[in-house]
């Protein structure tokens, strides 16, 4: 028997309706795991956000400071300016560490953690040779992109482990915290060839040695894979919807960008309004 097509398209129809209900039915069935397997963690972002915002401020203080406009930062070992960008620093890496149990637990693949150590660290480099060509006294040898660029190619290593990134990352914080104590008592004097690895002292813009922050990151790893496990949420929080609170965090999701653009704002701003200390600065 022919089927006319007014027939076809009906029949057409009612497939493509029962594929959308099923669809649906699926996404309830699977309840809140479905959602957080294809969304983004609010609180993520937000306390993402807090950090870059704590950053900002700090970077613009202590650029004013360090151009002699205003004395706007008292480093007092232990100060509050002490603690301040340390503080910041920490946020970001506890929840880098956090963050890499997340994607992998969605992706399964270890290869985009490979690329972006990559293209970090390649950061890093960038802001190495810039900082040498306009302050060579004190230029960044191992900052917080040299950092995350290390911690994300070795990050790899430590997925598969639990508990053991809590012991291990204990562990290294322990160890870095005591070297950097000894050292600024002048018990312990650091190393030139291992700054990179545990604390030395010597005069810089930037510096992030992976004892002790690497072991913040695992601890990251262990809170990603205790609080997040196979990429969703163990516990509940309301969901945000609002549009403006929502906008307020969308800093949260872009990092590294924010990171790289504040630094030609924040220079450019105070150029306009004081050139005459942006000028010894400048190579040429």
């Amino acid at each position: 028997m022919a089927i006319s097509q007014p027939d076809l398209l009906l029949l057409s129809s009612s497939f493509d309706h029962a594929k959308i209900m099923l669809l649906i039915l699926t996404a309830k069935r699977a309840g809140p795991d479905w959602m957080n397997k294809h969304s983004r963690f609010w609180e993520i972002d937000l306390f993402r956000t807090i950090a870059i915002v704590m950053m900002i401020t700090f970077h613009c203080l202590y650029v004013a400071d360090y151009l002699g406009v205003a004395r706007t930062i008292d480093y007092v070992y232990h100060g509050f300016w002490w603690w301040f960008p340390r503080v910041t620093g920490g946020i970001f890496i506890f929840l880098a560490g956090l963050s890499v149990t997340i994607s992998y637990a969605r992706s399964g693949r270890v290869s985009p953690f490979l690329r972006r150590a990559l293209m970090i660290f390649a950061w890093g480099l960038a802001i190495t040779g810039i900082t040498w060509l306009i302050a060579r006294d004190n230029y960044v040898r191992f900052g917080i992109l040299h950092f995350f660029g290390i911690a994300f190619l070795l990050a790899p290593l430590f997925l598969k482990f639990r508990y053991a990134n809590l012991a291990a990352g204990a562990i290294l914080m322990a160890v870095g915290i005591a070297l950097w104590e000894g050292m600024e008592q002048g018990v312990f004097p650091g190393s030139r060839c291992l700054f990179w690895l545990i604390p030395h002292s010597f005069a810089t813009l930037d510096y992030w040695p992976l004892l002790p922050w690497l072991g913040l990151f695992l601890v990251g790893m262990f809170c990603g894979k205790t609080l997040y496990p196979d990429g969703n949420r163990r516990f509940r929080v309301p969901e945000l919807t609002n549009p403006i609170a929502l906008a307020l965090i969308l800093p949260g999701r872009y990092p590294l960008l924010i990171y790289l653009a504040q630094w030609p704002i924040i220079i450019g701003i105070f150029f306009a309004l004081y050139p005459d200390r942006i000028i010894s600065y400048l190579p040429f």
